[in-house]
């Protein structure tokens, strides 16, 4: 976000990003108020804008086209997602088939397929996985915020149907330290709150861990949707937010529970009296 105002405020022609910048709907309001708005298409520009290339990446063809029009480039891709990338590329000019674990409806997944020059098959769980056939040869990479144990039960199926499996841990750590702890966390509370977008695939992911362990987990975009009734008769609250969630949004939302419980509190002993 901070690169994206950096930007704007040094130059005079229009600039935006290629996608959202970052899954948070937070983010992409203030960046629109600040002029800088989501663009899909080339058609969409004009010979001398700046566009930022999304944290998810793109594929080779977006930057061919960007460049024919001579559109400038600012890429904001994500550096563990740009070493995905250049794996991928290399991976495709090897034999064997290629598969990537994700969404397939991801944009990083959509740029990855792009770099594999469309070879790459991508397997989003484990029942895809039994159904593929027996291969010789393959090699498997994950989407850099898949489940960890997700990406390991596909990669035990994928084992037992293929002779050589060669296997590619592209998950970013930050995301695997981020899932552990909000798993460890999801097992000492009550209740949880995930803040993050809804179409954030780490945020996700986040709240499909608690929820596997604590069905009392809720999934927000911002503290407004807090209510009271959330977090009735609990004394213990997790908070877990996706890694594109600004630290403000964090800091509201801890607030928006600590009011929740109060309120809570405060009808329970009217109730009592």
């Amino acid at each position: 976000m901070q690169l994206a105002l950096a930007t704007e405020s040094k130059k005079s022609n229009h600039t935006c990003t290629w996608g959202e910048l970052i899954h948070n709907p937070e983010v992409t309001r203030k960046l629109e108020v600040k002029g800088i708005k989501v663009v899909n298409s080339v058609a969409q520009l004009k010979t001398g804008d700046t566009v930022i290339i999304r944290s998810h990446g793109v594929s080779p063809e977006v930057y061919q086209k960007l460049r024919k029009k001579r559109i400038k480039i600012i890429d904001a891709t994500c550096p563990i997602v740009k070493k995905i990338q250049q794996t991928v590329e290399k991976l495709s000019r090897q034999t064997g088939e290629m598969i990537i674990v994700g969404n397939r409806n991801h944009p990083e997944i959509q740029g990855l397929v792009s770099y594999s020059r469309d070879k790459a098959l991508v397997i989003e769980n484990e029942q895809e996985a039994e159904a593929q056939p027996f291969r010789k040869k393959r090699m498997v990479l994950a989407q850099s915020t898949q489940d960890v144990k997700l990406f390991s039960r596909i990669v035990s199926v994928l084992l037992e149907k293929t002779s050589e499996l060669m296997v590619f841990n592209t998950i970013c750590d930050s995301t695997r330290i981020r899932q552990e702890s909000t798993a460890k966390l999801a097992g000492q509370v009550e209740a949880m709150i995930i803040v993050g977008g809804r179409n954030s695939s780490n945020t996700n992911k986040l709240y499909e861990i608690s929820r596997r362990l604590l069905p009392r987990t809720y999934l927000i975009e911002s503290p407004e949707e807090i209510k009271p009734e959330m977090l009735s008769g609990v004394s213990r609250i997790g908070l877990s937010g996706g890694a594109s969630t600004p630290p403000e949004v964090i800091k509201k939302t801890v607030t928006a529970i600590q009011h929740s419980v109060k309120q809570n509190s405060k009808q329970e002993k009217v109730t009592h009296d």
